[in-house]
């Protein structure tokens, strides 16, 4: 089983700053990164990041947009919606998890903002 001591040498291999938020908790931010929140849940490990606020009025070509890059763009994770935000999520088992799953996954997130954001920002009020 992977422990939260685990978890933070993979970031510190990674190169990451971060700030420990909680006993399994942690937000990664630096360049790259903006704000992922790293949560360990029972046998999860939960990534969220806040992409943008939701336009103030509802828009289908918004959430279309976000269902089309879940089916064809999002290898680790998915987009959603809460608190009026749209928010990239990932989870991890973290029973066998090691190190080259856990940058994965933080790459993916990484890419889909640096990447998808161009494109979801004309969404915005």
């Amino acid at each position: 089983m992977v422990t939260n001591d685990n978890i933070e040498s993979y970031m510190l291999n990674m190169g990451l700053v971060y700030d420990t938020v909680s006993d399994g908790m942690w937000v990664i931010h630096d360049d790259t990164v903006s704000n992922i929140v790293v949560k360990r849940a029972d046998s999860v490990l939960l990534f969220r990041v806040k992409m943008m606020e939701l336009p103030d009025v509802s828009s289908p070509a918004l959430f279309e947009k976000l269902l089309r890059l879940n089916a064809t763009e999002m290898i680790h994770g998915s987009y959603g919606v809460e608190d009026g935000s749209v928010v990239i999520t990932a989870a991890l088992e973290v029973e066998n998890l090691d190190y080259n799953e856990f940058q994965a996954a933080i790459d993916s997130i990484t890419m889909a903002l640096s990447t998808h954001y161009p494109v979801l920002k004309d969404f915005r009020n």
